[in-house]
């Protein structure tokens, strides 16, 4: 049994190359568990490899829509959804914040990957795990994401799962979210902004989760270091502040959200 869930790091990551075995010994000590996201498939395997090492590790395993080149997934993706350890798929979805030239070819090759990893949760039924970052200053991934999986939720309705991971749109995106059943997760920024407040507290508490995002954007009191999956009860604690819950409520309610969503044995 686990106190907190990290639901998306990145452990495989180079920064971790130096202590990674003891920034996971702790984490057990602590009774942290995390899911690794991949983001190709060399960085899927690197999950999946860690997740069948340690027990307080799950996977993730997909395409990164920054990773997108040629509108093409892998087939060892799809193999590796199968495996147990594997509990969603992605992180996918559209990023556009740095789309430079050629943009809507890329857009449309983004949007062949993701439509790609939706049929592959669908049929392996395991939830999505979303990127959506727009352009400055405005929503247009989330909307483009929406607009795709709002269509499949009305022919899969609950057989369409996920989570929208960094959730950083605005409230009317959110309200869209929610009507299809996905949840939503922070990272540690809510430790040192109020940016995302207003949408903290209109997210029911059984609609969200936390996570680090390791090795980035490192909660209050570690901010400007490397992020790590050991942080996560800050971001617990800022939720429950945000929300005004006590904290061990919350706390026991995300870890009933991770269950649920992921079918994790916490």
């Amino acid at each position: 049994m686990f106190n907190y869930i990290d639901i998306h790091s990145h452990l495989y990551f180079k920064d971790f190359d130096f202590d990674r075995e003891e920034v996971i010994a702790r984490m057990k000590n602590a009774d942290i568990a995390t899911i690794s996201i991949g983001t190709c498939l060399q960085t899927s395997r690197q999950s999946v490899g860690l997740a069948h090492i340690h027990s307080n590790i799950f996977a993730c395993v997909g395409m990164h829509p920054g990773d997108v080149v040629d509108a093409v997934v892998p087939p060892e993706i799809d193999e590796l959804a199968l495996d147990p350890k594997v509990v969603a798929i992605g992180e996918c979805g559209f990023d556009y914040f740095r789309i430079g030239e050629n943009g809507e070819e890329i857009k449309k090759s983004q949007k062949k990957v993701f439509e790609h990893q939706i049929e592959l949760a669908l049929k392996v039924e395991k939830p999505l795990m979303l990127h959506c970052r727009s352009s400055k200053g405005s929503q247009d991934a989330y909307h483009d994401t929406l607009e795709i999986l709002e269509s499949y939720y009305k022919e899969q309705g609950g057989n369409l799962r996920g989570n929208a991971h960094f959730f950083a749109g605005d409230i009317g995106v959110l309200k869209r979210f929610l009507d299809i059943g996905f949840t939503v997760s922070f990272t540690g920024v809510i430790t040192f902004t109020h940016d995302y407040d207003d949408a903290v507290r209109y997210a029911p508490l059984e609609s969200l989760h936390a996570e680090t995002d390791a090795p980035f954007v490192a909660p209050v009191p570690h901010r400007g270091g490397r992020n790590s999956p050991e942080y996560v009860p800050h971001v617990v604690s800022a939720l429950a502040r945000i929300k005004e819950e006590d904290e061990e409520i919350v706390k026991k309610t995300l870890i009933s959200n991770a269950r649920r969503l992921f079918a994790l044995p916490l």
